[in-house]
């Protein structure tokens, strides 16, 4: 039935420009191929519950380039998923220990908080230890080739957009409801049998739940692609764990210069962050990236947003150049914020990805 609401949603899958730039992802969905996070259950990690986490990070490290291995021999057919055995600790498991260490001391995010949040502190985000989910159901208003997205949508953000759309998921406005590791992983073997292409992990923001997102999966036995659908405002820890568990990097690149980072959505050092976890995504899995337009805002984020893209990730990524804002939340606030974008700002932000030589947008 949801084709007859979202016919481009069948139609991309012949689209060549789509399939080009997100090949994996079409494979996976299609169950062609295994989900990255199937195959780091299956790769080897021997560790103990008492090594340093230096420790933990250097077999981490040996470990993602294993895992790379693996998976281009299990993609080529030169090995098969199915034929290799369940280890006693996994990849995946070894994820999963370092996340949660990374709570005594959190850093998930480019903030930086390190609270104690196994202690019960709370940082910026706000988020404790026990995921609290706003509402999951299957998303057909994403982009053509996600529809329909099995979206699971978590309170709590790293960032405070002042325009924000789902302020009352991301600012804690609503109760939402907790669920554990294997309750979440019901719910995805759901999703995904309801005919959902993929799993779409958003909030707010998904970066504070990483440590239950990666114990989710454990429990997770159907082959399913992940999506990551973040702000990119993570750090670098978050990106090495997100390595060999996240097929497609939903990211938005939201502003092309700090200044304009910070004064909208308080978020320091947002171009050095944004700019190192896009090439870390394209590294590791595949990309989509969202530009959300800003009224005036062309010539200090898009273009030059824009510029980077096809400089520094290639002309052919896919590219979601997105009109949809309107004033929310906050956004009062600023003067240019106060409005929608004018027909002229629209077409501006559409010549200015021509110009730059983008080749594989859609609007």
């Amino acid at each position: 039935m949801w084709v007859l609401g979202r016919p481009d949603a069948a139609a991309v899958l012949k689209d060549k420009k789509a399939r080009a730039s997100l090949t994996r992802y079409f494979d996976v969905m299609q169950d062609d191929k295994p989900a990255k996070f199937m195959i780091a259950k299956r790769l080897s990690a021997d560790f103990r519950i008492h090594d340093s986490s230096a420790k933990l990070w250097k077999l981490h490290t040996q470990l993602t380039k294993e895992f790379c291995s693996l998976q281009q021999q299990i993609d080529s057919r030169r090995n098969r998923l199915e034929e290799l055995e369940t280890p006693e600790k996994s990849y995946l498991d070894l994820k999963i220990e370092i996340s949660k260490r990374i709570l005594e001391s959190c850093h998930f995010c480019t903030r930086r908080c390190e609270v104690n949040r196994l202690g019960g502190e709370l940082g910026y985000c706000k988020c404790g230890t026990k995921i609290t989910v706003s509402t999951m159901f299957p998303h057909t208003g994403e982009e053509p080739e996600l529809v329909p997205s099995g979206t699971i949508f978590t309170l709590g953000c790293t960032l405070q957009c002042r325009h924000c759309q789902n302020w009352s998921i991301s600012q804690w406005h609503e109760k939402g409801e907790t669920f554990s590791p294997k309750q979440l992983a019901e719910a995805v073997k759901h999703l995904r049998s309801s005919g959902c292409r993929n799993v779409n992990l958003v909030g707010g923001d998904p970066t504070p739940w990483l440590h239950m997102w990666l114990e989710t999966f454990r429990h997770v036995n159907v082959n399913v692609p992940v999506v990551w659908n973040s702000n990119s405002y993570y750090s670098k820890e978050t990106a090495k764990l997100l390595a060999g568990f996240t097929d497609v990097y939903l990211l938005d690149f939201k502003y092309g210069s700090n200044r304009c980072a910070r004064k909208i959505s308080d978020a320091p050092n947002y171009w050095e962050a944004c700019t190192r976890n896009h090439v870390t995504g394209m590294k590791y899995g595949e990309l989509l990236i969202r530009i959300l337009v800003l009224p005036e805002h062309l010539d200090c984020c898009t273009k030059p947003i824009l510029s980077w893209i096809v400089q520094n990730l290639g002309k052919q990524i896919r590219t979601n150049i997105m009109f949809q804002y309107r004033p929310e939340w906050r956004a009062r606030e600023i003067q240019e914020l106060r409005r929608r974008l004018t027909k002229h700002e629209r077409e501006q932000a559409i010549k200015l990805a021509k110009e730059t030589g983008l080749t594989n947008f859609i609007t």
